[in-house]
């Protein structure tokens, strides 16, 4: 089983140059995503594991791959500290 990430609230959003600018309207709270953060934002359209997320961004930016866990774990924390994903387990493919 892995944990995955999923958008757990509707925004609505504008794109001001490479960035996101997103309300939340139902809490009256308004974001704004850099553009990395609008990336992982765009990705969680489906629901994805770290490790997904991770190779995406490892492949879209040159990063070194332990500053890209860090910070996607920092961003994630936040994320869920606002509500905006939740985390869940997926059952994968395990036959007991």
């Amino acid at each position: 089983m892995s944990e995955v990430y999923h958008r757990t609230a509707e925004l609505l959003e504008a794109e001001v140059g490479d960035e996101l600018v997103a309300l939340d309207a139902e809490a009256g709270r308004c974001f704004g995503f850099n553009e990395v953060a609008t990336s992982v934002w765009r990705s969680l359209e489906q629901p994805k594991s770290f490790d997904q997320l991770r190779d995406q961004l490892l492949n879209d930016y040159e990063v070194e791959r332990d500053e890209c866990i860090r910070d996607l774990h920092e961003l994630l924390e936040t994320l869920l500290a606002r509500g905006l994903v939740k985390k869940s387990v997926a059952a994968g493919n395990y036959m007991g």
